[in-house]
């Protein structure tokens, strides 16, 4: 597959995502970049280590933004990514992988109760009357 037709693929499935599937790339993309933080920390490509926290970052900053803040349970996510955000700036000073695994762990935790929260979801409006 080339380069233009994996980008248009990964183009495409962004735009035809639910709003529940675009939070779960969000959070995989943040895994994702965090986790190569921490590869080249320990690999001593601190370039690409302070890239990845950034891209990271941006993404935690997202979901937080994207908050509606009429629910009460939205003030709990609200402190979790502050905090992952916060560990995650920590991790970009002073290249510090425990701040890396610390964010990385909490992150991990809320795609994982996040993609119950889709199963449930999914299983409400499919379940027959």
């Amino acid at each position: 597959m080339t380069y233009e037709a994996l980008n248009t693929y990964k183009q495409n499935t962004v735009l035809t995502a639910t709003p529940e599937e675009l939070t779960l790339m969000l959070y995989e993309g943040a895994i994702k970049f965090m986790k190569i933080a921490k590869y080249s920390i320990e690999n001593r490509d601190m370039e690409r280590a302070h890239s990845s926290l950034i891209r990271a970052q941006d993404i935690i900053l997202e979901l937080n933004y994207s908050l509606d803040m009429n629910y009460e349970i939205s003030k709990d996510f609200r402190s979790l990514y502050n905090f992952i955000h916060e560990k995650l700036v920590d991790a970009n000073i002073n290249k510090d992988i425990k701040s890396i695994d610390d964010a990385l762990e909490i992150t991990n935790e809320m795609k994982d109760t996040w993609k119950e929260v889709m199963k449930q979801i999914k299983l409400k409006v499919y379940q027959p009357k």
